[in-house]
């Protein structure tokens, strides 16, 4: 049980990792306003702090998280549309700002990941469960669907699929999370935290502005339409690396066979 006053968000920064943990574990980790509020707020600072070099999203207690309060549910049902449309406005900051987040992130799922907890999933860069973790876009048993986190979890596991979890609100494991592409890795309980580290490891070897610059191509290519001025982009991008000094100690680091200067020592 957390204690009566410990923060609904612990964070912890240590050598170039920031670990998100929503700590609500007597609530599996449900968000509210001041949760979302508060998470927001971390990952915007994340995304300013250069000290930050990859970003962990983990779940206190039982589950990563059981999606929306209860008790917030209760009151946005009793307010008006104005006030819902602001309050959705708000996770929507919350999702994109960790589906954009300059730098990379990391699901690290166990327990429960319903709703809302399967939009962060699907926002993060990496995502990793245990077999026992279940998943539900679960919002049509309520008559609503999964409107603002749609963008990010149908970019994961595709319109097809899509269209069959929000609709039926069926609960899934770990193994259909893998095959749809909404976990990238399902290992035993035991050995999660060693899947974690090692994807750290291999993030904090890469160049920091590389690594910070990924999702940003991929969203770019993904969407363009316009191929000679994809390639034009992609041409400037390559050549502003290469010319940059992450690019120019990548390079001389390669050459002469040592490790660059941000890969941290160990």
């Amino acid at each position: 049980m957390t204690e009566p006053h410990a923060p609904a968000l612990a964070s912890h920064l240590d050598d170039g990792v920031l670990r998100l943990r929503l700590n609500r574990p007597e609530l599996h980790n449900a968000f509210d306003a001041g949760l979302i509020t508060q998470l927001t707020r971390e990952l915007e600072g994340a995304g300013a702090n250069p000290n930050v070099r990859v970003v962990v999203l983990e779940g206190a207690g039982a589950s990563f998280s059981a999606g929306a309060d209860l008790n917030w549910m209760r009151g946005m049902a009793a307010a008006g549309e104005a006030e819902n449309r602001e309050d959705a406005l708000a996770l929507a900051r919350l999702m994109r700002t960790l589906d954009e987040l300059p730098r990379p992130t990391l699901a690290r799922v166990h327990g429960a990941a319903f709703g809302g907890g399967v939009g962060l999933v699907a926002c993060c860069d990496i995502a990793i469960g245990v077999p026992e973790a279940k998943f539900g876009l679960t919002e049509s048993k309520l008559g609503l669907l999964p409107a603002v986190i749609s963008p990010y979890v149908i970019a994961a596991i595709g319109p097809r699929e899509a269209r069959r979890w929000f609709a039926t609100a069926e609960i899934f494991d770990a193994a259909a999370a893998r095959d749809i592409g909404l976990l990238h890795q399902v290992v035993e309980a035991d050995a999660l935290d060693a899947a974690v580290q090692r994807q750290i490891d291999l993030l904090l070897k890469a160049g920091p502005l590389a690594a910070a610059t990924a999702k940003q191509l991929v969203s770019r290519v993904a969407a363009h339409a316009d191929r000679d001025r994809l390639d034009a982009d992609n041409a400037a991008l390559i050549a502003r690396l290469r010319v940059s000094a992450e690019g120019q100690e990548g390079l001389s680091a390669f050459l002469e066979k040592r490790a660059p200067a941000w890969v941290p020592a160990r």
